[in-house]
């Protein structure tokens, strides 16, 4: 993540009313904050993030409004204040008193005291005036608020404290320019935009999912050359119905979520060069894998637009292809045309537009349900566009070359991420979705690695108590069991009918169920093979805010509900092939030993427990 505030990119305003407001700063452009005031975006671009800003009203200025930065010392110089008058602070400094050690009931409390409109002797056109003739970004209106009211000296230390933080609030006119992370994000479309939206997804929750799935980087991909060949490592398969969360938390995880060299403003350029790149006529570079599927190469002579375009791509490197990497990778699985990731647009990432520059662009992947479990109904992975010829290509105008390589490349870029997700070998799952978990598990996890961890989450504990089930340790016995009579009884199908006098037709059933025992299986009683995943559990984790003060400690009365939230983990395992008994170190046969008597002797004779080996 960057440390300053750039071009065209989101960041997040923090307001004096705790709320937040997420803004896009486009240069040249003004930015209201409604009762606060407004500013120009250039005052800003350029500067570090985690400052505070006053906005002055100076009517001298060209917009009328100044930025002063806040020196820590100001900003903090209520909380140091509030900190030297603690009660019971000796002069060693000791200021940290145990609330068990402090008399409540010596403690002054306002049970007396009534609090109402008339204590302000200021009107509501005393107020406004003053908001109109002040310059001091609200703080002249504060204290006039402090001097006026009749019952202030009657507040306790507590009570003048809400009362003047109610007054700042309301009336200071600062922000903070904070970077848009993805807790930042989560808390703000959770508290102040539709919860539902990211399935009411909280901080703790998506690290949590982030740990159990052990998301990390699989390589410095964007820094070797290329003609080094990664080994494939880190693919997690994530099926998102969050609007894109998950996905950008978990690239957060894997460093992959924010551009690396080029700025925002950069990236908006390099766009716009991509889509020129693609109108002109350009075929792909020579040593592309898929090089001879795009077609012929036209020749230089071919016409003037050919090469300009070809002085022009010399100068500036083609950007590499979409979708193209196999190495730290995000392959998102959706129900629809194109995926709901619309939340990645706050990190400068726009999936119907990706930025060529933006580890994403290569990094992450998508593909249909129907791409993935029938391929052949999918009219862009069966159809490939016909190869033209160089006469065909060169009587072509640059705008229809430039859709045919269009064309190709999507072909080619589909065929690719299709084919390698049904290769599977994936190292996670990751499960954040409205639908069944048990229809999603059947079909993914088969995809998954040895030991590859799984993790679904949903809203409520219901659906994972019963995929907890699916895969617990009584119904993976009772599946084993069962495969194992079912193989056992279809060994000798045909011997079975000439004895039993069963018909044909039965003993080509009794065959197909030799070959797969599987169709003995009840789907109603096990809708997934509970051999694939080991030890599964489910989790929960939530942060609750507690207001602490002597006698009157408890949970905040505002904190919001809803879901509680829960994720289900579990270990891909691969079933051994065959029959698998288990033997250990036998303990060794003691001998017995018998006396015989004969003539008043006692000879003690060795003998065995195989009493019939003589």
């Amino acid at each position: 993540m960057h440390s300053r505030v750039l071009p065209h990119a989101y960041v997040a305003l923090g307001l004096p009313s705790d709320t937040i407001k997420v803004q896009q700063i486009v240069p040249n452009t003004i930015i209201s904050l409604g009762k606060y005031g407004s500013f120009q975006a250039n005052q800003i671009i350029g500067r570090p993030y985690h400052l505070t800003f006053e906005i002055l009203d100076q009517p001298d200025t060209e917009d009328n409004h100044a930025l002063r930065i806040v020196p820590a010392a100001e900003l903090h110089a209520e909380s140091l204040i509030a900190d030297g008058s603690i009660p019971g602070e000796g002069e060693d400094g000791e200021g940290y008193r145990d609330l068990d050690d402090i008399d409540v009931s010596a403690m002054r409390t306002n049970r007396d005291t009534v609090d109402d409109s008339s204590s302000q002797l200021m009107t509501m056109d005393e107020i406004e005036a003053l908001k109109k003739g002040t310059t001091g970004a609200g703080r002249e209106i504060i204290n006039k608020l402090l001097e006026s009211h009749s019952g202030l000296d009657k507040k306790t230390e507590f009570s003048l404290a809400k009362y003047t933080l109610r007054k700042r609030k309301k009336y200071l006119k600062r922000f903070s320019v904070m970077p848009l992370d993805v807790p930042l994000l989560t808390h703000w479309m959770l508290e102040q935009k539709d919860a539902t939206k990211i399935m009411e997804l909280r901080d703790e929750i998506v690290g949590l999912i982030g740990c159990w799935a052990n998301v990390h980087n699989g390589g410095d991909a964007f820094m070797v050359t290329e003609s080094v060949e990664l080994h494939p490592a880190s693919r997690w398969l994530i099926i998102d119905d969050t609007g894109g969360l998950v996905v950008a938390a978990m690239a957060e995880r894997m460093g992959i979520l924010h551009p690396h060299e080029t700025s925002i403003g950069e990236a908006e350029d390099k766009v716009g060069l991509g889509v020129r790149l693609e109108k002109c006529d350009e075929p792909p570079p020579e040593n592309s894998e898929h090089s001879s599927q795009y077609g012929p190469v036209p020749s230089a002579s071919s016409s003037s637009g050919q090469a300009d375009s070809a002085s022009f791509s010399a100068r500036r490197q083609r950007p590499a292809a979409g979708m193209s990497s196999n190495n730290t990778t995000l392959t998102v699985i959706h129900p629809n045309a194109q995926p709901n990731l619309s939340l990645l647009k706050y990190f400068s990432f726009d999936v119907s537009d990706p930025s060529p520059s933006h580890p994403l662009h290569t990094n992450l992947k998508t593909l249909s349900w129907l791409q993935l479990l029938d391929p052949s109904s999918d009219p862009v992975y069966t159809n490939e566009p016909p190869i033209a010829s160089d006469a065909t290509l060169a009587s072509w105008k640059p705008n229809k070359r430039g859709m045919y390589y269009r064309k190709r490349r999507r072909w080619i870029r589909v065929r690719s991420v299709v084919n390698e997700t049904r290769a599977g070998s994936f190292d996670g799952l990751i499960v954040a979705s409205l639908m069944d978990p048990t229809s999603i598990l059947k079909h993914t996890v088969p995809l998954l690695a040895g030991s590859a961890p799984v993790v679904v989450y949903a809203p409520h504990i219901e659906p994972l108590v019963r995929l907890a089930d699916l895969y617990s340790t009584a119904r993976r016995t009772a599946y084993i069991n069962l495969m194992r009579v079912a193989a056992q009884r279809d060994q000798t199908p045909a011997s079975r009918g000439s004895t039993n006098g069963i018909s044909p037709g039965g003993l080509e059933q009794d065959a197909g169920d030799a070959e797969n025992p599987s169709t003995a299986i009840n789907e109603c009683d096990f809708p997934v093979d509970p051999t694939l995943l080991l030890a599964p559990t489910i989790q929960t984790s939530r942060v609750r805010p507690w207001q602490v003060l002597p006698g009157r400690t408890h949970p905040l009365m505002t904190g919001r509900g809803g879901a509680e939230g829960y994720v289900f983990h579990a270990l891909r395992a691969l079933p051994a092939l065959g029959k698998v008994e288990a033997r250990g170190h036998q303990a060794r046969k003691k001998r017995k030993t018998e006396t015989q008597i004969s003539r008043g002797d006692v000879t003690p004779v060795a003998t065995s427990d195989a009493r019939g080996a003589n």
